[in-house]
């Protein structure tokens, strides 16, 4: 019962910083509702429990870490090009968007989190914290544990995307419309800053 405490514990600090996955979150709840908002937490929460299966495993924060550079290109990208969508859909906006589901449906947007977060670099540093409790886990804590950080995280995604769900009614249509700059320039200048920090170290 500890390890699966601990974990939920983990996956719930891991997942609670509102980064630019947590603006992606916020955005979706929004725009299309709750549904394709819980699908983009569980995204999330699916690459933090994949996570800490490979830290069960056996990889450990030596073996996450040799792979930082190349998760962080990548991460930024992905980032970037979130943001971009979204800044065109505030520059060239579709009159069918209020019906409109996003291309690819709820796949697509458990999908898309899904790398963003497994290609997060922070992300990867989060799981200090679970690999120490892993080291004083029994044979069958790790599993349980993992098991954890996917409840924890994704308590976290199920309170935050209810509770933006609940303030959807009371915006008008022109403040979703201005969500998708803010988000879009969060979420460029977000991806283009990760990118820098590689190129000009």
């Amino acid at each position: 019962m500890s390890a699966l405490l601990n974990g939920i514990v983990v996956g719930f600090a891991v997942a609670m910083p509102v980064g630019p996955i947590g603006v992606l979150c916020i955005k979706r709840s929004l725009k299309d509702g709750f549904h394709f908002g819980l699908a983009t937490g569980l995204g999330a929460a699916t690459a933090d429990a994949s996570y800490g299966l490979l830290v069960a495993l056996g990889l450990g924060l030596s073996g996450l870490l040799a792979y930082a550079v190349p998760f962080k290109i990548s991460g930024g990208l992905l980032i970037v090009a979130l943001g971009l969508l979204g800044l065109r859909s505030f520059f060239k906006p579709s009159p069918k968007a209020e019906i409109a589901s996003p291309k690819g449906g709820l796949l697509a947007a458990w999908f898309s989190t899904f790398l963003l977060t497994l290609t997060n670099p922070m992300t990867i540093l989060a799981f200090i914290g679970l690999i120490a409790a892993l080291g004083t886990a029994s044979a069958a804590g790790p599993y349980v544990l993992v098991l954890g950080v996917f409840i924890g995280s994704l308590l976290w995604w199920l309170a935050l995307v209810g509770g933006v769900s609940l303030l959807k009614h009371r915006l008008p249509t022109a403040a979703l419309r201005w969500l998708d700059f803010v988000s879009g320039m969060v979420l460029v200048l977000w991806g283009t800053t990760i990118i820098a920090s590689i190129i000009f170290r």
